[in-house]
């Protein structure tokens, strides 16, 4: 096995270089990069290798001893920057598809997520020429004759396009988002070589099936690769949030926008991530990290249509010049994933159930979400939190340093598992889980991942969204009547406990503790 592996290899780079050599004599305007066959036969090669590197650096190792998991950290490590370098090499899919496995802190190992999150600050940068020649070709105009100024340098280079700063004729300044020009033509091939390289994976390896990941890229690409699309998600966003006063969509041009062209308002701020942005304009991280919660558990649970790519990059944070308030900017809107109403509701009672420890709830709706008999795995895979932890309900217990690194650990130790449950479940549930890992990454950064507040945003979301679901199935005014006076009473609960909360957690709470441990000591 190990031989035609070998042999794989072999051909796979001796692909690439006669490819490379016969380019550089016949056309050296083209870029072998773009050639299919030159990205199959690194496709092929990269993976030839990691599946050849597992297959023998671990043969003559006990399994379970302390020199079996050192090792295997490291083929996890050498594997994951092959993989990294592919991407990178590849380009367009392959590093979308990196960057979303990179997101995966707690489904995937450590060595793999680390290796692969510096994937969004390599994203390609395309020419100015390209960017003008796009332009030309789907708005019909040069660039003067449609912007005053337009940034040659962009604001921010991704895996399928980058963005231009620019001003309108009328003064308005703009960001303009375009698309790499060869990312249409390369996506779909490029699915297909994972897809057929991925099944060869699988066939050597059995325990591990990462089919789910082809999946996603093949319904996924297309909908992130219309931009007209991403400018209706955006505007469906603002107005499905319009109660949130600090939540900010960038307007959409329609006039100066293409399926391969989006331009919008430009939108200045800090990554959401950073720390010392924040400090430096007065913005209060938990106020930040208690509105992203609040926004995402609307998203999720009552409304079912979810923004699947927080990434840092994504999320701005602001001081309003005009109001002095804080604000969160939301950008990049070509990955929504949108939950059937059965779905949203079996995930609201999980979670509902999760935050209680309610370990028949969580038993019954894991199963209904697919889960099966790896529902206790499922739990600790949505919370990132551990079994001790999900039994005594993961809004009781605060998140500690050492079970967060003991998450992360299992993360390699229950890898086939992880495979087997996310072939497993709703195709829905594999971006919420991407969403989650992205949340939590901001969370950790921010220092603000053991608050209750998010817990209490998402029970108030829940409890509203399963109410609601009941009133749509009421016969009579009467029960109507009953289950929104179960609602508010419910909410009422909420919010008490979040009162006690912040009493409990303020100078008063402080005050009032010391006070009755002096009134206890003096009897």
């Amino acid at each position: 096995m190990a031989g035609r592996l070998l042999k794989v290899s072999s051909f796979a780079t001796a692909v690439v270089a006669s490819s490379g050599f016969y380019l550089y004599y016949n056309n050296k305007q083209l870029d072998p990069n773009d050639i299919s066959l030159v990205r199959f036969g690194r496709a092929a090669a990269t993976t030839a290798v990691i599946s050849y590197d597992y297959m023998t650096s671990l043969k003559h190792v006990e399994y379970g001893s302390e020199e079996y998991w050192a090792l295997k950290s490291q083929v996890h490590r050498r594997s994951a920057e092959r993989l990294r370098n592919l991407c990178c090499a590849n380009r367009g899919t392959f590093i979308k598809v990196g960057q979303h496995l990179g997101a995966l802190d707690y489904l995937l190992p450590e060595e793999y997520t680390s290796t692969l999150k510096v994937l969004h600050s390599r994203a390609p940068q395309s020419s100015m020429e390209e960017i003008q020649q796009v332009i030309r070709e789907d708005l019909g105009k040069e660039l003067s004759d449609l912007f005053i100024s337009f940034d040659e340098e962009p604001q921010g280079a991704a895996s399928l396009a980058q963005v231009h700063k620019a001003v309108l004729h009328d003064g308005r300044t703009v960001a303009v988002k375009v698309q790499h020009p060869k990312v249409q033509t390369q996506s779909s091939k490029d699915i297909v070589v994972m897809e057929v390289l991925l099944n060869m994976v699988h066939w050597l390896f059995p325990d591990f099936a990462f089919m789910w990941l082809v999946e996603e890229a093949k319904k996924n690409m297309p909908a992130e690769l219309d931009f007209l699309n991403e400018g209706r998600n955006a505007e469906k966003v603002a107005v499905m949030l319009a109660h949130f006063p600090w939540l900010k969509v960038p307007k959409i041009h329609w006039d100066l926008s293409t399926r391969r062209i989006l331009t919008m308002d430009f939108a200045e701020g800090g990554q959401v991530n950073d720390r010392d942005y924040m400090r430096r304009h007065g913005i209060n991280v938990n106020e930040i990290s208690q509105n992203l919660g609040k926004m995402y558990s609307e998203m999720i649970f009552v409304h079912g249509f979810v923004h699947c790519d927080p990434h840092p990059g994504n999320v701005l944070v602001r001081r309003c010049p005009n109001t002095k308030k804080t604000e969160i900017v939301l950008l990049d809107h070509g990955l929504y994933q949108i939950l059937l109403p059965d779905f949203r509701l079996n995930y609201c009672r999980l979670w509902q159930s999760l935050i209680k420890g309610d370990l028949n709830g969580i038993e019954r709706y894991s199963r209904r979400l697919g889960a099966g008999d790896l529902y206790p795995l499922f739990a600790c895979v949505l919370t990132a939190r551990s079994w001790t932890s999900v039994n005594a309900g993961v809004g009781n217990t605060p998140v500690t340093h050492s079970e967060d690194v003991e998450i992360r650990s299992n993360a390699a130790l229950y890898l086939p598992q992880i495979s087997d449950l996310l072939n497993r479940v709703p195709r829905q549930m594999l971006l919420l889980l991407k969403t989650n890992d992205l949340l939590r990454g901001i969370e950790t950064t921010l220092q603000t991942r053991a608050a209750s507040s998010s817990f209490i945003n998402m029970s108030r979301c829940c409890t509203r969204a399963v109410a609601r679901h009941k009133r749509s199935k009421a016969q009579s005014r009467a029960r109507r009547l009953q289950i929104t006076m179960s609602e508010s009473l419910t909410l009422w609960q909420i919010s008490l406990y979040e009162l006690f909360l912040w009493v409990k957690g303020s100078t008063l709470g402080g005050w009032v503790g010391s006070l009755l441990s002096c009134l206890h000591y003096t009897h």
